[in-house]
């Protein structure tokens, strides 16, 4: 998957490359060249990082649904089950579903 960026983001890119460029390697570029370097990194370098990402993303997000069940499960299926006794009830007969 390509990376595609914004006009902007490029333009403030290749001005970056450009600065880059002239402080380290004592050299002037143009926009052309800028463009070609940006590209090439875009192209290059751009798939790895991004594939790195999602991998941490991913990696991030399944450890937080890994306990999903655990934090979230409800149990199931527990109208008809019977009630905790009252001190002094009688323990045969169930509050739920009684008949009387």
């Amino acid at each position: 998957m390509p990376i595609k960026l914004s006009p902007e983001a490029t333009r403030q890119l290749q001005a970056s490359i450009k600065r880059y460029v002239a402080e380290n390697l004592d050299q002037d570029i143009g926009d052309l060249k800028a463009g070609l370097m940006l590209d090439y990194c875009l192209k290059e370098i751009g798939a790895v990082v991004y594939n790195q990402a999602i991998a941490d993303a991913q990696s991030y997000f399944q450890g937080r649904v890994a306990d999903l069940e655990g934090v979230c499960y409800e149990k199931e299926f527990t109208y008809w089950e019977p009630a905790a006794p009252h001190p002094g009830a009688d323990p045969r007969r169930s509050r739920r579903g009684s008949a009387s």
